[in-house]
């Protein structure tokens, strides 16, 4: 039994272009290449799909699902673990879902409540830790106008965001192994990509690009982001964002 790719994306949602580049990286390869170079899954290939999504949804990069995979073991050991996982997520989610209906049952009048409890109507909530960080550093307006435009940003946008930051860092990761200096013009081409990426969010100045550079080094939350993928990688991307300021972003 197998499926194309064209089915498998109907069924899982994800896209074939993502699924090729899943092949490309060597973490999905097809069951096998039929006539006209169309890929095949069968069932242990949709069932490390799955496994790739449910790994995807717990916030891991690719490169660090691609470390797990490889590991093998107990594939049962490691799904209880994943189930537990969402499982603790789908609680927390279940306790902001009772909240919210609280609030709305208070506005409604239908709740009969001798005192308001406050705490109670941020149960489930999990503030943004980098929110207030980040309002410190590059004030209220840049913060307000990146959740603007978070919010304007479909499923099918925010897909291709995650898989263009995932080319960067896949990218600047290859020019670290080679040796490419931080101001060599690919490596700087790479970079201009990474600030393209973030403009979707954010567009930063000179000053702004370079400070969020530094923060991948000083930052050890930044740092393990990128050095998980490559050790290096962090120190390597922020050099290369301070040469791109100064030479792409000032006036």
């Amino acid at each position: 039994m197998s499926w194309t790719i064209a089915e498998v994306a109907r069924m899982s949602g994800v896209t074939s272009r993502t699924l090729r580049h899943y092949d490309a990286i060597g973490l999905l390869p097809p069951a096998y290449v039929g006539r006209g170079g169309y890929r095949h899954y069968g069932e242990a290939e949709l069932l490390r799909l799955q496994r790739i999504l449910v790994l995807r949804e717990l916030g891991m990069g690719l490169d660090a699902i691609a470390a797990v995979l490889a590991e093998g073991g107990d594939e049962t050991a490691a799904l209880r673990a994943h189930l537990a996982e969402l499982t603790r997520e789908r609680d927390r989610l279940a306790r902001l879902v009772r909240t919210v209906e609280r609030t709305i049952a208070e506005h409604t009048k239908e709740a009969t409540m001798t005192r308001r409890d406050p705490e109670a109507w941020f149960d489930g909530f999990e503030p943004d830790r980098y929110e207030q960080e980040a309002r410190e550093r590059w004030g209220d307006e840049a913060v307000d106008e990146s959740h603007r435009r978070v919010a304007r940003l479909g499923d099918t946008e925010k897909r291709a965001l995650q898989e263009q930051f995932e080319a960067v860092v896949t990218r600047m990761a290859a020019l670290l192994d080679e040796g490419v200096p931080t101001d060599d013009p690919r490596t700087l081409d790479a970079v201009a990509d990474h600030y393209r990426w973030l403009s979707a969010f954010w567009t930063p100045d000179a000053d702004a690009y370079s400070g969020l550079g530094r923060l991948y080094v000083d930052d050890p939350r930044f740092q393990e982001v990128y050095d998980t993928t490559r050790p290096g990688l962090a120190a390597y991307l922020s050099d290369a964002m301070t040469t791109y300021a100064v030479t792409h972003l000032v006036d």
